[in-house]
């Protein structure tokens, strides 16, 4: 359509749309290697009717198809980002974007297209498979910058971004890809089920290839503690926190690259709440940024108001002296207390053990469905970042690598809060209500 049809907007005509053919169209295949390019070249031809070559006098190539004497062209490009720089491009296909990383120089042919883009006003597509997470390709970077959009931390730019994806709790069992597998495919219907169903079946193959591959899920890497097959499953978007109901808090916080977070946990439904996130902004808006240290203590002081508060356990690294003083004003109401120096204080630093037990507790609740969320953006995306850390005492989490991007705090908050709610169940004691009235004999 860009190469020679009518694929541009030039007003109305009797209430409908009416598009013109660009005058010096120029279209690329983009891909990291000649073999992606080529499949697609390759289907060109066969695309392409005796009377649509007549009518635009097309002239086809292996690489390189030219119409109206040469003045529009289609042609495939690989990864030399070098000799892509300064293009006159109307329209681009980033062909395989999965593939896309720094290793073959995937993600500087992206920022060079996107520049020539801007530059020309022009526009590309990028189609992709399900991504590997943690390979930092093109295509895993445009789905968290979607997610940034949804999650309200980064503007819309206007980019669309569309998937297919099969519920995260589909079994790989024949019964459930006959049903599911026509409905991701869509239109591509060359895509035989029951051939697919025979590789899906295959030992040999890994299910987290076969559901990234045919389903379009976005898989978990192998050392994530959780995939979206298992936080998905647990949303509910019906649950709300009331004033009154009684809660165990989480607390993790940071200084200025680390994240800060206060989280929720009610008691009646274990149901996992957000009661504030605070993130250091991408670009320059994170420079010299640090944690706002007194919405933090307001938004403490506004849960303990607003909740009946059984528990509150707060890792206390970059925050003793509020803890301490937290501990101060509402230590002697809860019902459980802390293990470490004061009723809250819970020093992650000092105790492997108990951090460790706590986290392989938490991973139970959710593995076993026994906790639930109320579809927190924000919080899904830092239990997605939490990786597995054993060691002598089992399974602990940690990010990616210390100086990761990828923030893991709710979800040290969510353990924490979870800790509290399972020593409220274990040992806690019954907190009488303070009536303010005084009684003398």
């Amino acid at each position: 359509m860009e190469f020679v049809g009518p694929s541009r907007f030039s007003g109305w005509k009797d209430g409908q749309p009416v598009g013109v053919p660009h005058p010096q169209a120029w279209v690329q295949i983009a891909a990291v290697s000649r073999d992606q390019t080529r499949n697609t070249m390759t289907l060109m031809p066969s695309l392409m009717s005796d009377r649509l070559i007549e009518t635009y006098g097309i002239k086809a190539g292996a690489e390189l198809i030219r119409a109206n004497g040469g003045r529009q062209r289609l042609e495939a490009v690989t990864s030399s980002f070098r000799a892509l720089e300064g293009g006159r491009v109307t329209f681009t296909v980033l062909n395989e974007t999965h593939h896309w990383v720094s290793g073959n120089n995937g993600d500087r042919m992206y920022e060079t297209i996107d520049g020539n883009a801007t530059k020309k006003d022009s526009r590309y597509l990028a189609i992709t498979n399900a991504f590997l997470p943690g390979e930092d390709s093109v295509a895993e970077r445009m789905r968290e910058a979607f997610e940034k959009i949804r999650e309200g931390r980064a503007s819309d730019i206007g980019f669309m971004y569309d998937s297919i994806e099969a519920h995260p709790a589909t079994p790989l069992t024949p019964e459930a890809i006959r049903i599911v597998l026509p409905k991701i495919r869509g239109d591509a219907v060359w895509l035989r089920v029951e051939t697919i169903l025979q590789s899906i079946l295959d030992t040999t193959i890994a299910p987290s290839r076969s559901r990234r591959m045919w389903l379009n899920q976005i898989v978990a890497s192998e050392d994530a503690l959780f995939g979206p097959a298992q936080w998905d499953v647990l949303r509910d978007d019906s649950k709300t926190l009331q004033p009154g109901d009684v809660i165990t808090l989480g607390f993790d916080g940071g200084l200025r690259d680390d994240s800060t977070c206060l989280m929720a946990l009610r008691v009646s439904d274990m149901c996992a709440f957000v009661l504030g996130l605070w993130e250091k902004p991408d670009g320059p808006a994170g420079k010299d940024w640090e944690v706002p240290r007194e919405q933090v203590d307001s938004a403490v002081h506004e849960a303990v108001r607003t909740f009946d508060v059984q528990g509150f356990y707060a890792d206390v690294a970059l925050w003793e002296s509020y803890i301490s003083e937290w501990s101060e004003a509402y230590g002697e109401g809860l019902a459980v207390k802390a293990p470490g120096k004061d009723a809250i204080s819970w020093d992650m630093r000092t105790s492997l053990k108990a951090s460790t037990l706590a986290n392989e507790r938490l991973m139970r609740s959710i593995f076993d469905r026994k906790l639930a969320h109320d579809g927190d953006l924000k919080l899904r995306r830092h239990v997605l970042n939490a990786r597995r850390r054993t060691n002598n005492y089992g399974v602990s989490f940690g990010k990616e690598s210390r100086e990761s991007p990828r923030k893991v705090d709710a979800y040290a908050a969510l353990m924490l809060a979870h800790e509290a709610l399972f020593d409220l169940r274990a040992r806690g004691r019954k907190v009488r209500k303070r009536t303010g009235r005084g009684y003398f004999l």
